[in-house]
């Protein structure tokens, strides 16, 4: 995307803060969203992962590293400083923290990647209706979110638990440190798992499920209601800040879809960074009103504010499963390899990859999933691998798709962003000749998330009239193959029948898996031997 100097960009200026699971970055975008060149800080982190599962962060580190951006895009600003009108903040979903009474962690931050309440989230679905809360929620009972997160934690650090005031995403946490207030946004809570679909209340019963009250939980504001202004300490190292509006926190899948232009039921938002998510923005036409239509079992509905519904589904593979094949084989020259894979014919590699290397979100649900390469022989090389791997997350994609865009109109587009999509051509023609539809690419050095929670404070603050209005530019497009789709979608299918029979396997609560085993040995469940894969 096009930056303007700072001398030429025009007036109001929004100061974005996008806090990413890699990085935190902050920057400026002017009256008409366009970034402003050389105001960007960008510090990156490192969670910690661990062999069993667990994902997760450091609170105070990462508001250290908010803090310190702050400063630096404020440098940055030099003498327009006194031009930025607004604070805006996009970033990941799903993360929980705990608070003591006096508002210091008790836990660290653990990412919606830590898997080890997966025990836990089967026993709530066994102990509630989990069709019914995925209706009522937007959200399955998985580890992903709260509901699993938090029994887990009662199960295993009961102490913590009880001693714990407030229960908090990170956002909310920094709301409480830069501002004195402990608020969320109806987006970030829409992405616990235990919001209300009709994003006015936490949900009742799941309350009742995890022992808390919601005075454990931060106050529900929306992201157009502005922030008490920062506390002394804050207002004194930012003057420029003190008296501006802050706006709370939204969640950074939302985010990007608006940063895309993807807002309203013409259009699609398709991501992929280090996981990869598709997304739609629609209004609805029942404000605060809760679903009652039961929702895909492959997708989830979180919001973006009080109006809008934000409905998809992610995977927790994307980029992440590409950049782990480049380190294990060592790779000098990735053009090369990704070159070499584009003179592979569709599904020509004779492979079928299952790329649960993080297990797996939308749409199976399922933590226990793992990585498989069936098909190797002797002549397998690693670019048949590497391109197997970008065929199979986009196998994932259509799985999602198949539902989502019943909930769009036909005429509707697909833009991609995501550094990880945007940095290969080759994925981008996967991607569309797999969902039998044309995919837009945006510019790989937009940010979309942090563009859009500027378009989200410039609306706020009245200067643009909606979310729609700043143009977001194509750079490609990418029109799929009729001849490849037909031989994606065969390839896709006989992704999802291994997938079957490795859920069987890797499933040890389900009584099923042995006569899984019986079926499999008789060839019935993977019919791929006649042709070859």
């Amino acid at each position: 995307m096009r930056e303007r100097n700072l001398i030429e960009c025009p007036a109001p200026l929004v100061l974005a803060i996008d806090i990413g699971s890699s990085s935190v970055r902050a920057l400026l975008y002017d009256r008409d969203a366009q970034p402003v060149a050389n105001t960007e800080h960008q510090l990156r982190h490192t969670l910690t992962t661990t062999p069993d599962g667990g994902s997760t962060a450091d609170p105070d580190a990462l508001v250290a590293l908010v803090l310190t951006c702050i400063d630096h895009v404020l440098i940055n600003a030099d003498h327009r400083q006194g031009d930025i009108h607004a604070v805006a903040l996009s970033s990941f979903w799903h993360s929980l923290m705990g608070l003591a009474h006096d508002q210091t962690p008790t836990t660290p931050v653990y990412m919606w990647a830590d898997k080890r309440s997966g025990q836990d989230a089967a026993t709530l679905s066994r102990e509630l209706d989990p069709e019914r809360i995925h209706t009522e929620t937007g959200c399955r009972l998985h580890s992903s979110y709260w509901p699993a997160k938090l029994r887990w934690l009662n199960r295993t650090t009961p102490d913590v638990y009880a001693g714990t005031a407030t229960w908090a995403s990170f956002t909310d946490y920094l709301s409480s440190i830069i501002h004195g207030e402990l608020t969320t946004s109806i987006s970030m809570a829409s992405g616990t798992g235990l919001l209300d679909s009709s994003g006015a209340h936490w949900h009742p019963e799941l309350l009742g499920a995890m022992d808390i009250n919601p005075t454990q939980l931060p106050r529900l504001t929306d992201r157009d209601i502005a922030q008490r202004p920062p506390q002394a300490k804050f207002k004194k190292r930012w003057p420029a800040l003190a008296d501006i509006a802050w706006f709370p926190a939204i969640g950074d899948g939302a985010a990007a879809n608006v940063g895309s232009g993807c807002v309203g039921d013409d259009s699609i938002a398709l991501t992929i960074g280090t996981s990869g998510a598709m997304r739609a923005i629609v209004r609805d036409e029942n404000d605060h009103q809760p679903t009652t239509q039961p929702l895909s079992p492959r997708l989830w509905q979180y919001r973006l504010d009080r109006s809008y519904r934000v409905t998809g589904g992610a995977l927790s593979n994307g980029g992440n499963v590409t950049a782990w094949f480049a380190d294990l084989i060592q790779i000098d020259d990735f053009e090369a390899l990704t070159a070499e894979a584009a003179n592979i014919p569709p599904d020509g590699h004779g492979l079928t990859v299952l790329p649960f290397l993080a297990g797996e979100r939308s749409p199976s649900w399922n933590d226990h999933l793992t990585g498989a390469i069936a098909g190797l022989r002797l002549g397998t090389s690693a670019a048949d691998i590497f391109r197997a791997f970008l065929e199979a997350t986009a196998y994932r994609f259509g799985s999602i798709y198949e539902d989502l865009r019943e909930l769009v109109g036909a005429d509707h587009e697909i833009r991609a962003n995501g550094a990880a999509a945007l940095g290969s051509p080759l994925w981008m023609q996967i991607l569309a000749d797999t969902l039998n539809h044309p995919v837009a690419s945006l510019d790989a050095e937009a940010e979309a998330s942090a563009r859009g929670a500027a378009i989200c404070a410039l609306e706020s603050i009245r200067s643009i009239d909606d979310m729609a209005g700043p143009k977001t530019p194509i750079v490609d497009r990418f029109v799929p193959d009729a001849d490849n789709f037909r031989l994606y979608t065969e390839a896709r299918y006989r992704l999802e029948r291994y997938v079957q029979v490795l859920s069987d396997l890797t499933d040890t609560r389900d009584a099923g898996h042995v006569s899984s085993l019986k079926t499999l040995s008789r060839g019935q469940d993977i019919d791929t031997a006649k042709s070859g894969h």
